[in-house]
């Protein structure tokens, strides 16, 4: 299973390129797809990102839900009619298509963050104004993880 951590702040190139971290590229290296997926967060102004087993499972996932179920619906609307497989380039770069870009009010500077089995891309200052609202909430909920 890859494994996602910690925050890297890249800029996109003349061309549209941005570089994948190098962590995240290593935490990547057993999978099939060389490259990440990534589609439009439904929950904020960001771009979901994960390795194309992790999509899989996320697949088999709504097997399990009824057939004719709207929830369905939607969530294969955004999974994988929005999903872009996009496979890296010998220096570990990917090309973000422009709507996703637009989605996540990205420019020219991108901010990936670790999230486990998976990652977000942000605008640095969005991502900042909501880590900064979850940090608020958990000291207000003060969660407890059982392991």
């Amino acid at each position: 299973m890859s494994l996602f951590l910690s925050s890297y702040e890249n800029r996109l190139d003349s061309k549209g390129r941005i570089s994948v971290p190098a962590q995240f590229r290593t935490a990547l290296n057993n999978e099939k797809f060389a490259g990440v997926v990534l589609y439009r967060s439904f929950t904020n102004k960001c771009i979901e990102g994960l390795s194309m087993s992790r999509m899989e499972s996320l697949a088999a996932a709504t097997d399990k839900m009824g057939v004719f179920d709207n929830a369905l619906d939607d969530l294969s609307a955004m999974l994988f009619a929005d999903a872009r497989p996009l496979q890296f380039d010998v220096t570990g770069r990917i090309v973000i298509p422009a709507d996703l870009l637009a989605h996540a009010e990205i420019d020219d500077t991108a901010l990936f963050v670790g999230r486990g089995n998976s990652f977000q891309i942000w605008n640095p200052v969005a991502f900042r104004a909501a880590q900064n609202k979850s940090l608020e909430n958990l000291r207000a909920s003060r969660p407890n993880l059982v392991v």
